[in-house]
């Protein structure tokens, strides 16, 4: 393949040897594989200070759609506040979360493809926000800049530009900073399940965590016209863990618990996780279903949690959970799986026939990279009655996907993922607002190259990209289609092929395990 090498394990493995990294590039280690994490799950567990909630006590809830303040022949307008509430989620106690309209998750919002959606963001909590829309295919000054933060109403603890990761000083405190922000979306891009969280510098790991996320579906023609599942038998599924102290409040390690300075405490720098499984926002919920197709759209909003989802018991032969979609929408034909490995903020569109159990009984959703409480997601009780169903998967082709050529990449570069003494970084460089790493003109395909030490699941803001390769070998079972972040695992190299379109500015490329991305693994790059 033209301008490229071919990878070998080895090379990826011993990156920091001379010739490995781009033009720029810091040359540094990997561990040794015996320092790897076991099982590939990061994180450390903080166990709740409560009685844990009764699983499959709680209903599934379905988060509400958010309707249009107004609408003209363009556009549609919405209004969300974020602010505090209080939720009912482990016995005894309400759970104060942040939300936006003071719930978790967050109102849904639906867009159509190529109709702009402009999203007015108000800020009643006590710390800066800023709102990223995931999978986005946005300009620059409403992608969620980390220091484009919309201030607490009447002030609060942190201040705008309160935050204090290097370089952020004086960054944010500009006369334009307000308590609310006006997000344009001009919706330029297939239909795909997206998601809008906080991304305020050095503080969306507990912003995310006290409730700051929700979902923003993209629909089109082209899947209208397949027949899917739609309705009440299209269900998003927000996965999310989450411990709790003893007065019932989400419990975070924070390093600074006035919240003036970032990160969290030293245990806990590898990611945060909780020892309780909520699914929109409930405790290990039951959902009830009939027998018939659904639709599952399913997100991981986890800190740092990875997942591996199977049904148990798995329908007869097999292949329950059959993929339509992934991050960027839907794939070139469905593929069926056993299982499926979501790294945080993955999203999987997958298709479950519950016809194919017997009525009247019971399949849960089980995480088999977790134990005791947390083995567990959510289950479905299947209806007895008989019911029409005129949903359909087509066998063959879902969608047009254009593939993208790495063989006609103008460059190809290098991004090391690992950790320093006290931070996470990016070929060895802590993140600094205003400092980018790569220039990407627009319409030109480009190969970039992910090389981590533990396991980090890598975001690229603006376009999705595809992946070519896994230690140059082939690409993943799960890497199927547009992505937006990619799973790599520790000590391993992962290459997508990306063309960024449309907008010249600044995004970023971090880590979405948020602890991480709080203590610094973030970069910038400024598209030309």
């Amino acid at each position: 393949m033209s301008g490229r090498d071919a990878w070998s394990r080895r090379r990826f493995l011993g990156v920091g040897a001379a010739g490995v990294l781009g033009a720029g590039a810091v040359a540094v280690g990997l561990p040794a594989l015996g320092a790897l994490i076991p099982g590939g799950q990061p994180g450390l567990l903080l166990a709740s200070q409560v009685p844990l909630p009764r699983r499959y006590a709680a209903q599934l809830p379905i988060p509400s759609v958010l309707q249009p303040v107004r609408t003209d022949g363009t556009t549609d307008y919405y209004e969300i506040t974020a602010r505090p509430g209080l939720a009912r989620i482990v016995p005894g106690h309400d759970t104060e979360v942040w939300g936006y309209q003071a719930l978790f998750p967050g109102p849904t919002i639906e867009s159509r493809s190529g109709r702009r959606t402009v999203v007015t963001h108000r800020n009643e909590l006590p710390h800066p926000t800023v709102v990223h829309l995931h999978g986005g295919h946005t300009p620059h000054d409403s992608d969620g800049y980390p220091m484009d933060l919309i201030a607490p109403l009447g002030g609060g603890s942190g201040g705008p530009g309160g935050s204090g990761m290097a370089g952020m000083a004086g960054m944010g405190s500009a006369a334009n900073v307000k308590p609310e922000r006006v997000y344009d979306y001009p919706m330029n891009q297939r239909a795909a399940t997206l998601w809008y969280h906080d991304h305020t510098m050095g503080f969306t790991g507990p912003q995310v965590y006290r409730g700051l996320a929700g979902f923003h579906l993209v629909r089109d023609d082209e899947e209208a016209s397949l027949g899917l599942p739609q309705g009440a038998r299209e269900l998003p599924l927000m996965l999310a863990d989450r411990a709790f102290a003893a007065d019932g409040s989400f419990a975070y390690p924070a390093l600074d618990p006035s919240e003036m300075k970032p990160g969290v405490t030293t245990p806990y720098m590898n990611g945060v996780l909780g020892d309780v499984i909520l699914v929109n926002g409930a405790p290990w919920p039951f959902a009830p279903v009939d027998r018939a197709r659904y639709r599952l759209r399913i997100l991981n909003a986890s800190n740092a949690r990875r997942y591996r989802l199977e049904l148990d018991p798995q329908p007869p032969g097999g292949g329950g959970l059959l993929q339509i979609g992934s991050d960027g929408g839907l794939l070139a034909r469905p593929v069926a799986h056993d299982g499926i490995e979501l790294a945080p903020a993955e999203r999987f569109d997958v298709v479950v026939d519950f016809s194919r159990y017997p009525a009247g009984s019971s399949v849960r959703l089980v995480n088999r990279l977790g134990s005791g409480s947390t083995a567990e997601v959510m289950r479905f009780d299947i209806g007895s009655a008989q019911v029409s169903d005129d949903s359909r998967v087509p066998g063959g082709t879902l969608a047009e996907v254009e593939k993208l050529d790495p063989a006609k990449a103008v460059a190809t570069r290098t991004f090391v993922f690992n950790k320093s003494k006290e931070n996470w970084t990016i070929n060895g460089e802590e993140y600094r607002p205003g400092h980018s790493l790569a220039s990407p003109k627009l319409g030109q395909i480009e190969v970039w190259r992910f090389v981590t030490d533990f396991h980090h699941p890598v975001h690229l803001h603006l376009d999705p990209f595809q992946v070519i390769s896994r230690n140059a070998a082939d690409p993943g079972e799960y890497d199927a289609g547009w992505k937006d972040t990619v799973d790599v695992l520790p000590a391993q190299g992962v290459e997508v092929a990306v063309r960024f379109s449309d907008y010249a500015g600044r995004f970023l490329l971090h880590c979405h395990n948020l602890e991480h991305e709080d203590m610094a693994m973030m970069a910038e790059f400024t598209t030309q």
